[in-house]
């Protein structure tokens, strides 16, 4: 059994990536095989609308026919048994990479039937971990929760059953006083950074754990 994780982060140290890491250490714990993969680190750009995946007989049919640095990890999660993506929220979506991801991740695998079938090969779980500065009040004021759950829905009629893990009110900064950050406490974002945050990353060990039982 093996588990992809995928950082949709520029940061590879920082929350949204410790988080995934702490996910695949719950999967590892079960004796599963894991992989980080960081989407800054490739090349690639989202669908360009080519249709190539739609096309009747044609040699892309179910397929991203773009071939670039994702097309390696888009067979790889063909091939694996969960994956789980990360992102921080920026300006109430996942960031540019995650999105530009999960179009040649999930479209070709859409029928354009009146049912909107599946040809993705077989179903998966998928763990969707978000992070962001703003506190869950204002997450929900907001409305954040349209996107994950739009997403949410495609995801499980194209791939298989999904669960989330929101982390809110994140630690951004090691030295607010160099930034223009009024808006924000400093003093209670650490507090909430030494309390909360490490009961954040055992919720995402546990979902680590989870996927290695469905």
């Amino acid at each position: 059994m093996k588990i992809i994780g995928i950082n949709g982060s520029p940061r590879k140290n920082c929350n949204t990536a410790a988080l995934i890491g702490k996910a695949l250490e719950g999967a590892q714990s079960r004796g599963v095989e894991t992989e980080l993969i960081h989407l800054y680190d490739l090349d690639y750009k989202g669908c360009k609308s080519c249709f190539a995946c739609k096309l009747k007989d044609g040699k892309s049919y179910g397929t991203c026919a773009a071939r670039d640095d994702l097309t390696p990890v888009l067979k790889k999660i063909e091939e694996t048994d969960a994956i789980i993506l990360g992102s921080p929220i920026y300006l109430g979506t996942a960031t540019g990479e995650m999105r530009s991801f999960l179009e040649r991740l999930i479209f070709p695998y859409l029928v354009y039937d009146p049912e909107g079938s599946t040809l993705f090969p077989r179903r998966i779980p998928v763990g969707f971990i978000y992070t962001m500065g703003v506190v869950e009040e204002l997450m929900e004021e907001i409305g954040y929760h349209q996107y994950f759950n739009t997403i949410k829905k495609l995801t499980e009629r194209i791939i298989g059953e999904s669960e989330s893990l929101y982390v809110t009110d994140t630690y951004q900064f090691d030295d607010y006083t160099k930034y223009v950050s009024s808006r924000f406490n400093p003093e209670e974002k650490l507090k909430k950074r030494r309390e909360v945050f490490p009961q954040d990353c055992e919720k995402a060990f546990q979902m680590g754990v989870r996927f290695t039982s469905k």
